[in-house]
């Protein structure tokens, strides 16, 4: 089916894309657009629709256009659901109910049914006379599939990407990666929007020192600003907030005026309704100052078969009528042969490829709505459960716990065992205090030393360390179900990268707000939070055995692993980090530490006997419901 509706009906149907009765609007008066940067509730379908009902009641009379994100009415990263949260065009707008008087325009994404299809669509609806009418609709083209994305795997691409007449005046939709490539504003642009609107659902992430708003939101930023310079118009720009799964969204709406300039921006981490008024005689203003749009008209007449003849190129279809030359028929052959592997040459690439400082604050608001969502909004506790060791990663946790819960919310739980530094009680009981909570102490000697003495007196270290990593673990579960409170994890991304922890025992716990760090990023955090100074200052141990630390069991410090993991990550090879001035045997034993555990990183391997195994053809987000 096509991406653009057909006739014109009421509420159920669909509206002429093209602007049927609406027309272009003559008037002067500046169009005011509210961007309502609200959480979606994820896979609650009808919930969400209630929720947008709700604002627009709200909104009635006090804006023109009311911009909601991508996605909204199921949340984004739904995977295998995505067949049960997508809806009909006229199911969304039945859903939505009457518009009620002086009821604004209406921009809203959700995943479309349509036919055999599902698509991530944006719509434009209006209020009629008997409920909403769909304007336009707004199919995503580029369908993000690498990283952490899937979205090519679960929904259909659109086919068509056009401008549209609106009561307004001529506007065009965009959703999040387009935003990020130049044809589909150029597209709008040659098509006459004056108004450009994309919905977005960028997951925020680099938090490195030195910015104001997440790496993510500042290549949006980059995006932003050259759309509006170069095509004169306003882009609004409305993301979505919360977390999910862990993903999280930042929010960080924004609005660019014409030239570039970034007219107003939405909070960070909370919800929020963004207003502006988008003056028309400000788009003419900058579009005769800096005619880069005419420019771009008059230029593409010429250019319209150039730009045919690259998509050929691209596509590898040719038109009809176009003879190929000799060199492209030759390059044709060799189109799709993989390239030989050739080894780098010349100076080695700059380091380090990522800082690992943060903005420390930046980091802390993210974590505490990662928090914030994960337990409370997405499984439903009030309360949570931190085992603590006396080293800075339980510390963090508990800090970060108690800033989002409050200490009432928070137990404490400190787990001595006989081999266990004595100065580590002292230290976890510093940092219960020092945040304001009242840990409570169950020594787990007993209960190991019993089994070890019936079953296995010859317990080696190792196995005695494992045993009692996976009893402290038991215990913090049994106190979940006694407290009906969440666990917390405690491991840092250094230790998971390096395999160096004990398999369902540290990393049992469900939600872990410090999994993404590195140790010394970490490090950093507690003295940011104010952890204890004893505690961040001592070497790092697991305090499975007294004297014995991290670095002695690793063979290499934290502060030289950490940068040698993230030159890793960023796919330099252990040739170019001991050219940029790593020791080679560092670099090589954190290596074989990071590709032989990839194991303990994963969930157990399943046989795969049938076509609906969990996690191969049965996929669902850990957070769908």
């Amino acid at each position: 089916m096509s991406d653009q509706p057909g006739p014109t009906h009421r509420v159920a149907s669909i509206a002429d894309d093209e602007g049927g009765s609406l027309g272009r609007t003559t008037s002067e008066q500046p169009i005011r657009l509210t961007i309502a940067q609200i959480r979606a509730a994820k896979g609650r379908v009808e919930h969400n629709l209630r929720r947008v009902a709700t604002e627009v009641e709200s909104w009635s009379g006090r804006t023109d256009i009311l911009v909601v994100p991508e996605t909204f009415l199921s949340g984004y990263f739904v995977e295998g659901g995505v067949e049960e949260v997508a809806r009909s065009a006229g199911a969304i707008l039945r859903g939505l109910g009457s518009p009620g008087v002086d009821a604004p325009d209406l921009i809203l994404g959700a995943y479309e049914r349509d036919g055999g299809e599902v698509f991530n669509t944006a719509f434009h609806l209006t209020p009629g006379d008997a409920g909403w009418e769909l304007v336009h609709r707004h199919r995503k083209t580029f369908l993000p599939t690498y990283g952490v994305f899937d979205e090519g795997r679960f929904v259909s691409a659109g086919r068509r990407i056009r401008a549209y007449d609106t009561r307004f005046g001529r506007m065009g939709l965009l959703i999040c990666e387009e935003m990020l490539h130049a044809l589909p504003p150029m597209t709008l642009a040659l098509d006459g929007a004056d108004l450009f609107v994309a919905l977005a659902a960028s997951p925020s992430r680099d938090y490195q020192k030195g910015r104001t708003l997440p790496g993510n939101l500042e290549r949006w930023d980059l995006a932003g600003r050259a759309i509006t310079l170069e095509h004169g118009g306003y882009l609004a720009v409305a993301q979505a907030i919360g977390s999910e799964g862990g993903k999280l969204f930042a929010g960080g709406s924004v609005v660019y005026g014409p030239g570039g300039a970034v007219d107003a921006r939405a909070a960070l981490f909370d919800e929020h309704h963004l207003e502006v008024r988008v003056s028309r005689a400000r788009i003419a203003r900058q579009r005769i100052r800096s005619p880069l749009l005419p420019d771009l008209r008059a230029a593409f007449r010429g250019l319209a078969p150039e730009l045919a003849r690259a998509a050929e190129r691209a596509t590898g279809v040719t038109a009809p009528d176009a003879r190929p030359s000799l060199a492209d028929s030759r390059a044709s052959l060799d189109r799709g042969k993989r390239p030989e592997r050739e080894e780098a040459q010349g100076p080695p690439r700059p380091w380090p490829p990522a800082s690992l400082e943060l903005n420390l604050p930046l980091l802390e608001r993210a974590l505490l709505t990662f928090l914030e969502d994960e337990v409370r909004r997405q499984r439903g506790f009030e309360r949570v459960v931190v085992g603590v060791s006396g080293g800075v990663d339980s510390a963090v946790t508990l800090s970060l716990a108690v800033r989002s819960f409050g200490a009432d919310a928070v137990t404490a739980i400190l787990m001595p065992y006989t081999t266990s530094s004595p100065e580590s009680l002292e230290h976890g009981r510093q940092v219960a205090e020092a945040v304001g909570v009242e840990p409570r102490v169950i020594p787990i000697s007993a209960g190991i030393d019993a089994y070890i003495e019936s079953e296995e007196p010859e317990l080696s270290p190792l196995r005695r360390g494992n045993l009692a990593a996976r009893f402290r673990a038991m215990v913090l579960w049994d106190q979940s179900a006694k407290l009906d409170a969440l666990v917390l994890g405690t491991g840092n991304k250094s230790e998971r990268l390096l395999g160096y922890y004990t398999w369902h025992a540290d990393d049992s716990p469900p939600i872990n707000p410090l999994g993404d760090l590195f140790k010394t990023q970490v490090l950093a955090l507690a003295e940011h939070l104010g952890v204890p100074a004893a505690v961040i200052e001592k070497p790092p141990s697991a305090d499975l055995v007294e004297g014995v630390h991290d670095e002695d069991e690793l063979g290499v410090p934290y502060a030289v692993a950490d940068p040698i993991l993230q030159g890793l990550l960023e796919g330099y090879t252990p040739a170019e980090l001991a050219t940029a001035g790593f020791d080679r045997d560092a670099v090589d034993l954190v290596e074989r530490k990071l590709n032989g555990t990839h194991w303990k990183r994963r969930l157990p391997s399943v046989a795969m006997v049938s076509s609906t195994s969990i996690g191969d053809f049965y996929l669902r987000p850990v957070d769908y419901r």
